[in-house]
C-alpha cells in the first residue's frame, strides 16, 4: 500500500526470484554508446498511477513522488526505453527506524562532534534511494616482471655525538630480476553509476552483498527514490579495468620474492568479461548544522554507515591543551 495515498500495489513480491543474469561486455559496448547518448539528452512525461496527473522529469529519475498527490510515480524501464535495463535489485533489509537509531548512536560516538548534534539534527528527514551500480566479472592471466630487493647489512665506521669512532650497521639492498604469473577471477567488481552521491562515502559503505540480488521488479521500488545511471557503460567499463589493474598490481607485488621490489610491470590479458546493471539500496540523510550541509549514507542491506559531521572547536582545543599538559608533565618528570 502506498504510504501517501493508500493505493494498493498490483505486485506480489517474491523474495526468491532466481538468478540474475550476466551480460556479455564486448557485445554491449558495441551497441550502448549511441543509445546512451540519446537517452541522456532526453526528458520524459510521466502519468501518476494514482491521481493520473502528468509530469515532465529528467531521464535520470525513474522513480519520484507525484508533485500533485505525493504518490510514487513508478515506471518500468521498458516504458521509458532505457538503453540498459537493470538485471537485478538488492532489496532493503534495514528499516527506517533502525537507521534513525543507528545515526544517533553514530553521532554520539564521535567525540569531537558538538554535544547537541544528536539532539538538533533531524533524522526524520532520512530518505530511501535505489541507486545504480555496474558490476563486472573477468578472468585475468597476468605475467609480471620486477626487480626483487634483498636486504643485507654491512659494518660502517662512523662517529658518535661526542666525536668518538664507532662501528654501526648499514642496510644495503641487493637487486635481482624476478618474474611470475598471476591468474585471478574478478567477481562483481563494483562501479557506482551515480553522480548524485559522494563516491568517497559510497566506497565506505560498500560492499553490497550481490549474492542476494533478485531479478529486477518495479515492486521493489515502490515508495523509494530511484536513480537512472549517470555513468554510462563505456565509462564504467574503463573504470572497472583500472580497478582490476590496480588489484592485479597488488597481487603480483605479493608474489615478488625478497624484502622489497621496484620496476614492477604487469601484462594482463582478459577473458570471460561480463557485466550487470543493478540497483542497490541506500538510506540518505542530508542535514544542515550551523548553515553548513552534511550527509550520512547507510547501506540499506548491511547497515554499514559513513558520513560527514561538524567538529566542536571547544572539544578540539580542550584535547590539544590536555595533550600539551601531558607532554609538559612528561618533560618535567624526565628532568627530575
Amino acid at each position: 500500500m502506498c504510504p501517501f495515498c493508500g493505493t494498493e500495489s498490483p505486485y506480489v513480491i517474491d523474495r526468491d526470484l532466481g538468478q540474475v543474469a550476466e551480460r556479455d561486455l564486448a557485445a554491449a559496448l558495441r551497441e550502448a554508446p549511441a543509445a546512451e547518448a540519446e537517452w541522456q539528452a532526453a526528458r520524459r512525461s510521466v502519468q501518476c498511477q494514482s491521481c493520473r496527473a502528468v509530469m515532465v522529469y529528467e531521464a535520470g529519475r525513474i522513480g519520484q513522488n507525484c508533485e500533485f498527490c505525493g504518490s510514487p510515480a513508478l515506471l518500468a524501464y521498458d516504458q521509458v526505453q532505457s538503453p540498459i535495463r537493470p538485471e537485478g535489485v538488492l532489496p532493503f533489509r534495514i528499516d527506517r527506524n533502525r537507521v534513525r537509531d543507528d545515526i544517533r548512536r553514530w553521532w554520539r560516538s564521535k567525540w569531537f562532534a558538538p554535544g547537541r548534534l544528536a539532539r538538533t539534527a533531524l533524522v526524520d528527514t532520512v530518505r530511501s534511494l535505489y541507486i545504480p551500480y555496474w558490476t563486472f566479472d573477468a578472468q585475468a592471466h597476468c605475467p609480471w616482471e620486477a626487480e626483487a630487493g634483498h636486504y643485507y647489512y654491512v659494518n660502517v665506521e662512523g662517529r658518535d655525538s661526542k666525536g668518538r669512532r664507532v662501528m654501526r650497521q648499514e642496510r644495503r639492498t641487493r637487486w635481482e630480476p624476478a618474474s611470475g604469473v598471476v591468474d585471478h577471477v574478478f567477481d562483481d567488481e563494483p562501479v557506482p553509476g551515480t553522480q548524485g552521491l559522494p563516491i568517497a562515502l559510497l566506497r565506505q559503505v560498500e560492499p553490497f552483498p550481490t549474492s542476494e540480488l533478485v531479478p529486477y521488479d518495479t515492486a521493489f521500488l515502490s515508495g523509494h527514490i530511484v536513480e537512472h545511471y549517470q555513468v554510462v557503460l563505456t565509462d564504467a567499463s574503463v573504470q572497472s579495468q583500472q580497478q582490476m589493474h590496480q588489484a592485479l598490481e597488488q597481487l603480483c607485488a605479493g608474489q615478488v620474492p625478497g624484502d622489497t621490489y621496484r620496476n614492477l610491470v604487469i601484462h594482463p590479458t582478459w577473458s570471460g568479461q561480463t557485466f550487470k546493471h543493478i540497483l542497490v539500496p541506500i538510506w540518505l540523510l542530508t542535514y544542515v548544522f550551523r548553515a553548513k550541509p552534511y550527509q550520512v549514507l547507510v547501506n540499506g542491506s548491511t547497515g554499514r554507515m559513513a558520513g560527514k559531521y561538524p567538529l566542536s572547536v571547544w572539544k578540539i582545543l580542550f584535547a590539544l591543551m590536555a595533550i600539551a599538559t601531558l607532554v609538559l608533565l612528561g618533560l618535567l618528570a624526565s628532568q627530575s
